[in-house]
C-alpha cells in the first residue's frame, strides 16, 4: 500500500463526447500519474462495455442514465468500469470501452494521487494488463 494525499479535478462532458477517450485524455495530464475517479453522474446516447468474461462488447441502446463510473487512469491505461440504466430501469455494466457518447452531460470529479505512479503490466496468472502501483519519486 502506498499513501498518497490528493488534488480533485471537477470536469463536465459536453454531449456528443466519447466518455472513455475523454478520461484518457485526462490520464496523459503529466502532474497525474495516477488518478482515481471518485464520482460521475450524466447520461448516455448508447454504451459499449464488455462485460465479465466477454470477449465481445455489449451495445446497449440509449438513451441511458450513468448510474457508476469507477477506476483507475494513468498514462500506461485506464481500467473503467460503467453501470447504466435504461428507460425501463434495467442495469447494465461491464468494462467500459470506447463508443459511450454523452447525451446531455457527465460531471465528473477525479482524484490526482501525486504520492503514487500508476501503470499496467502483463500479469502472467490473469494474462491481463494488471495494475503496477509504485511510489512516485520527485525530483527538485
Amino acid at each position: 500500500m502506498i499513501r498518497s494525499h490528493g488534488e480533485f479535478r471537477a470536469l463536465r462532458l459536453a454531449p456528443a463526447t466519447d466518455l472513455r477517450r475523454a478520461l484518457e485524455q485526462a490520464a496523459l495530464r503529466p502532474t497525474a500519474p495516477a488518478m482515481a475517479i471518485v464520482t460521475c453522474c450524466g447520461s448516455l446516447t448508447a454504451a459499449r462495455l464488455r462485460p465479465a468474461g466477454a470477449n465481445t462488447a455489449l451495445e446497449i441502446a440509449g438513451p441511458l442514465e450513468i448510474l457508476s463510473l469507477s477506476g483507475t487512469l494513468s498514462r500506461s491505461g485506464v481500467h473503467l468500469h460503467l453501470a447504466v440504466a435504461d428507460a425501463d430501469a434495467t442495469a447494465y455494466g461491464g468494462h467500459l470501452l470506447h463508443g459511450c457518447s454523452i447525451y446531455t452531460t457527465a460531471e465528473l470529479v477525479l482524484l490526482e494521487l501525486p504520492g503514487a505512479r500508476f501503470s499496467r503490466q502483463r500479469d502472467a496468472e490473469t494474462g491481463w494488463r494488471e495494475l503496477l502501483i509504485r511510489r512516485r519519486r520527485r525530483f527538485w
